[in-house]
């Protein structure tokens, strides 16, 4: 197990972070946010024409076939950026679903669309909870219509098209597709902290969907969220670099007292713990590179491992920089209070810290025997 890059996807990582340092360098976020424009459906098309957005995806529905290593680049490049791309739910959640649980038609039909960045896919897990669970699901599915209300839907505002998790008439658990311009579906935009990616209450009142054929029960649902774990682990640590670097930068310009605040032990030692905690959950989401791309009977506790490191390293990361910034980092005109606000958003995206925490030490039990 190689707990590192190989040498081409770093080369690959020269243009992706050269192209997104031009698109958003520090504070262009800020800036678009204050401008009111958000998503660039063309920049995600750009990143389709690269074909960075298809290294995941079979040959046969218009990918590269590279496998999940460069994407774990990517994703980590991202989160560092905070490109206000849909990428998370386009890619980690809705092209896994399709290759999956899709049926060769759906495939075909609609992973192109997602490789050249034309179609945007939003997943509907919770309803109201933050945490995925069988026992309260209440989205139902009969008779090609799905009914129920979920929410947060992140990007959900700007999606061509849902993955619903829904009950079936025999209780057993599934998954949906349903297209955003349906009839019987309603967007209600939420606030939260994410200024970048926005979410909506989705309301469903009998819109017409159609079922993922392989998507039957709740392991097969677990096993999604295991796999979008996994990758969403890597845009968290790119995130939780790139806190880090800010902070250690801002460390060694800042004066106090005639010397930089950096040789002060406090800061020191707050580096230091954020460091140490990033490059833990690096270390994990290598873990969850390596089950992911091998298809892993541990991919279940390598995700959730994977998972719980990285949502702890960003927060720890994005706190630390606020505090290290000191009263300049509390103000609209820093970026931290921008990756504070991604940290929180992500650590919820697929369940809550709770939920994978409690899948942890659940798979922990079973792989032990208990």
């Amino acid at each position: 197990m190689n707990f590192d890059f190989s040498e081409d996807v770093e080369a690959m990582r020269v243009a992706v972070r050269g192209l997104l340092a031009d698109r958003f360098p520090r504070g262009a976020v800020r800036r678009q946010v204050d401008a009111g424009q958000g998503f660039d459906r063309d920049f995600l098309r750009s990143l389709g024409e690269m074909g960075w957005l298809g290294v995941a995806i079979p040959e046969a529905f218009g990918g590269s076939a590279m496998g999940y290593e460069p994407l774990c680049m990517i994703a980590e490049e991202l989160g560092a950026s905070l490109a206000p791309v849909p990428v998370a739910s386009t890619l980690y959640l809705g092209a896994e679903a399709l290759l999956s649980f899709g049926s060769e038609e759906q495939k075909r039909a609609l992973l192109p669309r997602v490789v050249a960045g034309d179609l945007v896919i939003a997943a509907a897990v919770a309803e109201g909870s933050g945490d995925p669970a069988e026992a309260a699901l209440a989205t139902l599915f009969v008779d090609g219509r799905v009914t129920g209300k979920k929410l947060p839907v992140i990007d959900g505002d700007i999606a061509d098209m849902f993955v619903v998790v829904v009950r079936l008439e025999g209780g057993e658990s599934s998954l949906v597709l349903v297209e955003a311009g349906a009839d019987h579906i309603s967007r209600t935009t939420l606030d939260t902290l994410d200024l970048v990616r926005g979410a909506v209450r989705l309301t469903l009142d009998g819109a017409v969907a159609e079922p993922l054929p392989g998507a039957r029960g709740w392991q097969a649902v677990a096993h999604w969220l295991d796999r979008a774990a996994a990758l969403l682990a890597f845009e968290q640590v790119g995130g939780a670099q790139a806190a880090l670097d800010m902070a250690t930068a801002f460390a060694r310009e800042r004066y106090a007292f005639g010397r930089a605040i950096g040789s002060f032990q406090a800061i020191k030692h707050k580096l230091a713990d954020v460091y140490v905690a990033t490059e833990l959950a690096r270390s994990n989401a290598f873990y969850g590179a390596w089950a992911l791309d091998t298809d892993a009977d541990d991919l279940a506790i390598a995700a959730a491992a994977a998972r719980v490191a990285a949502t702890d390293a960003f927060s720890l990361a994005a706190r630390e920089n606020i505090q290290t910034h000191g009263g300049m980092g509390f103000t609209w005109e820093s970026d931290c209070h921008l990756y504070y606000r991604r940290a929180r958003e992500l650590a919820l995206m697929v369940g809550g810290p709770r939920y994978w925490r409690r899948r942890l030490v659940s798979q922990l039990d079973m792989a032990a025997g208990g």
